[in-house]
């Protein structure tokens, strides 16, 4: 089992997680073909959505505004998910074919029977917590106690939450005795081994918790106050239209990114308005590979593909007009032009009042 906390294979690159999420509508087929749309698309690996709707869901529960607008208003939250649960075999077709297609299999679980399935069943790697569980002590709890690593969405949080979330997961992690509650959360993440276990397994995500998110919702700079205040890699989870947003967010420094994909953005269901389809997809990734390779080295210097064009595109001291041997240089018989191959024209104040010891026609190099 792989404990780091950044999962990527290469862990100075992007890992983009393709959200598949219930985007499969209960098709076992579409499931597969979002699998191929992620993995043809370059994607560290496709997510899905463990849960059972009757544990998931009270029968009272309404849906959310962009779910009501996305599918039929007449049925309940419950009914609506239980059209999308995977069911267990669906899970081990995926996790072969994720594997046939070398692309990661993650899943969200919203109960413990749906971590257990994950973690005893598949043995996956890590989990990955979705914003509406970040207050739901017992789940954080249970899926810490496994020692899967945790990659934590933050949507709809304030920093305290976050905080009481990583206690939750410090204290789970820690494996320890006492019994579980607010005080030992609390000086589980104070401790030195709870912070340890901390890096060792969570990675923090930004996120805007609505379908599709409203860019200026986004705060990108939330994921630095993250960063800061618990020491821990940070990344984003994405619901805005387009690709803009996730490239920039691997410019400022997101570890992780993770955005909603389907095969057809006019499919019913809850989130495929907010999704890319699989060319948008392929974008997304291209555009963060080319990022990564952009941000470069911390280091400034003149770069390999710099150098054919320093000569051309600097200046050296030349004659601005004839001068003769012995003449002073002056400010009006020595300038700067290209090109770059003489004397630099930092030197000019140095030269200023020297008498030249051979004549010089007007545009002719200075010679030290």
């Amino acid at each position: 089992m792989n404990r780091s906390a950044t999962p990527h294979r290469d862990d100075a690159a992007t890992y983009i997680i393709a959200e598949a999420g219930v985007n499969h509508n209960g098709s076992l087929d579409r499931a597969k073909r979002l699998v191929d749309g992620a993995a043809e698309a370059g994607a560290d690996a496709v997510k899905f959505q463990t849960f059972r709707a009757d544990a998931l869901t009270a029968e009272t529960a309404e849906k959310a505004a962009y779910q009501q607008a996305t599918t039929d208003a007449e049925q309940s939250q419950r009914e609506m998910l239980r059209e999308l649960e995977l069911p267990p075999s669906f899970h081990e077709t995926l996790l072969e074919h994720c594997a046939e297609r070398d692309i990661q299999f993650l899943s969200s679980p919203f109960d413990p029977a749906s971590v257990d399935l994950l973690v005893d069943r598949f043995d996956v790697p890590r989990i990955k917590i979705p914003s509406g569980e970040i207050t739901n002590a017992p789940l954080l709890l249970h899926i810490a106690r496994t020692g899967r690593s945790a990659i934590l969405s933050t949507g709809m949080s304030t920093l305290g939450e976050v905080e009481q979330a990583l206690g939750v997961l410090a204290f789970g992690y820690m494996d320890s005795d006492e019994v579980p509650g607010t005080d030992a959360f609390r000086a589980a993440y104070a401790s030195d081994s709870g912070q340890e276990e901390l890096r060792d397994h969570v990675v923090l995500l930004q996120c805007t918790s609505e379908y599709p998110a409203p860019v200026d919702e986004v705060n990108l700079r939330a994921m630095d106050t993250l960063r800061s205040a618990f020491g821990l890699p940070v990344g984003l989870s994405d619901h805005t239209r387009g690709t803009a947003v996730p490239v920039a967010a691997v410019a400022r420094g997101a570890r992780v990114v993770e955005k909603h994909f389907t095969l057809d953005r006019t499919l019913p269901g809850p989130d495929h308005r907010a999704s890319l389809e699989p060319d948008e997809l392929a974008a997304m990734v291209e555009n963060i590979r080319r990022a990564e390779r952009a941000l470069g080295a911390a280091q400034k210097r003149p770069t390999p593909s710099e150098a054919k064009n320093r000569p051309v595109a600097r200046k050296s001291l030349v004659a601005a007009a004839p001068i003769a041997e012995g003449e002073p240089f002056t400010e009006e018989n020595l300038t700067a032009k290209r090109p770059g191959t003489g004397l630099s024209p930092t030197r000019y104040w140095d030269y200023l009042g020297r008498t030249a010891d051979r004549d010089y026609d007007t545009d002719e190099l200075i010679e030290a």
